[in-house]
């Protein structure tokens, strides 16, 4: 993480706690009347928060590592040499085929009438 991206990341996460203080006094404050219209959060609070967030998703943006290209084929070939433990697709590979439903329910005959069946 450089510099830059460290210090508007705290910048941010101090605009964030700010603001939440903010919005906390403002409704312990108005918390103790009765006029319903005053409840709700003023607008520098709202847009403080909104700054604030924004702040600290540029910052982690910016201070993230560099995205490598992906290449199915060096991906495919470090799963091969593993073994296949990590492969997700293993599920995909080792799956039945297609059963011979016709020739399975023979088998289930033959074998509810029994032994007798089978000899001829």
């Amino acid at each position: 993480m450089s510099f830059l991206s460290r210090v508007v990341t705290l910048f941010g996460l101090v605009l964030l706690a700010h603001a939440g203080y903010s919005a906390h006094e403002h409704t312990v404050l108005f918390s103790n009347t009765n006029i319903a219209a005053i409840a709700t959060l003023p607008s520098d609070i709202v847009v403080e928060t909104l700054a604030a967030v924004l702040a600290v998703s540029i910052g982690l943006v910016l201070g993230a590592e560099k995205l490598k290209p992906i290449s199915w084929r060096d991906w495919a070939g470090e799963i091969e040499r593993d073994g296949g433990a990590r492969n997700p697709y293993m599920g995909l590979e080792e799956r039945f085929g297609f059963w011979d439903i016709r020739a399975k329910r023979k088998e289930f005959a033959d074998w509810v009438r029994g032994p007798d069946v089978l000899k001829e």
